[in-house]
Parts: C-alpha cells; structure tokens; sequence
C-alpha cells in the first residue's frame, strides 16, 4: 500500500482536496482532527499540556483552544513542545489506522508535514497552493481570524516553494473545476504507482 502526505499552507484548500479524493474511495486521515481527538481521550496527552500550559488548558473537560491558541501566538517554543507531546502518538495513531485500510493507497492530511520532518515517511507528498490573498480571504471566512493573525500563522509556516521543491505533486486550488481536474490526475498517476508497486 502507498503512503500518501497531503500538505498545504492555512487557507490553501487541504480538506477540499482531501474530499475529493475520499470520495474516489480513498481512505484520508485528518491529521488535525485526529490529534484534537487524542489531546482530549489521551489521560498522558492532557497530563503532560497540563504540566506545559497550565490548568487552563482544558475547560470543562474540553480543550481550552481560545487559550491556548494565545499562548502559542505569544510563544512560539510552546507550539514546538506541544507538537513533540502530541505527533508522536498522532503517527503511533495513523499506522494503526492504515493497517486497517484496504486501498491502493491512503491519504494522510498534515498541516505541518515539513515543518516537523514527517515528509521522510511518505511514498509521495502532494502540496496544496493558492495565492495568499486566497488563502488569508478563506481563514478570515472560516475562523472570523483578523488578517494580521492569518499573516502570523502564514509567517510561521513552511513557505509554499520550499514546500514544492520536496514535494511530487502540486495542486494549484485556484477554482473548484480546475482542482477536480488536477486530483483526478494524481490519483490517476497513483493508482498505476501502486500496481507497479505490487509486481
């Protein structure tokens, strides 16, 4: 089975690409969604944020994500400690998932695939891109973020060239048909990679 990273920058349309492909058949893990889960069902997850952020971190047994959104946006260190508490077990979590999954191959949606060196573990990486005016306009939409904490995040993330120089496909999510077109290709190009694979 081939191991597929699917990346792209905040507002660069991951989950959109993400859907169409899952509803070709192919198996997506969310990544982000899957450590939210683990940060709040993990009694070692939610000790250990405790001991680096506080009592604050979780409110009425649910993340405090208001809070601790502000204090990684005030101290970067805190992001990359809680991102070593919390992605070992995320990837702990996906390889369980996968043995389960009977496809060509799956899909795992990651945010910060470079950032935090994961992309090694991957047979092919596929990076999402779209303009940061886009981008920005999106996350304003969906999360009602102030453009300048959008920019902040955008600062703090691997920059979409660097991204394309190690990555093997890209998608430029400008329009909707555009994408379907490019997802269609990839999963193509992979389909026949993981027969090739099986000889």
């Amino acid at each position: 089975m081939i191991t597929v990273g699917l990346t792209g920058g905040i507002g660069s349309g991951k989950t959109t690409v993400a859907k169409q492909f899952q509803a070709m058949g192919i198996p997506i893990y969310i990544a982000d969604d899957e450590a939210k889960a683990l940060m709040l069902r993990s009694k070692v997850i939610r000790r250990k944020l405790i001991a680096l952020f506080g009592e604050k971190a979780y409110k009425d047994n649910e993340l405090n994500k208001p809070y601790l959104s502000q204090a990684i946006f005030n101290d970067k260190t805190l992001l990359e400690r809680m991102n070593d508490i919390v992605h070992p077990r995320v990837g702990r979590h996906f390889e369980k998932w996968k043995a389960k999954q009977e496809a060509p191959y799956v899909i795992k949606e990651a945010a910060i695939l470079f950032e935090n060196g994961s992309y090694e573990h991957y047979d092919y990486i596929i990076t999402v891109v779209a303009s940061e005016a886009s981008r920005i306009k999106r996350v304003i939409k969906r999360d009602g973020a102030t453009k300048e904490k959008v920019q902040s995040i955008i600062k703090n993330q691997w920059s979409d060239a660097e991204k394309v120089k190690k990555s093997h496909f890209v998608i430029e999510n400008h329009d909707l048909s555009s994408t379907k077109d490019q997802v269609l290709a990839i999963h193509k190009t992979l389909l026949n990679k993981s027969k090739t694979k099986l000889v």
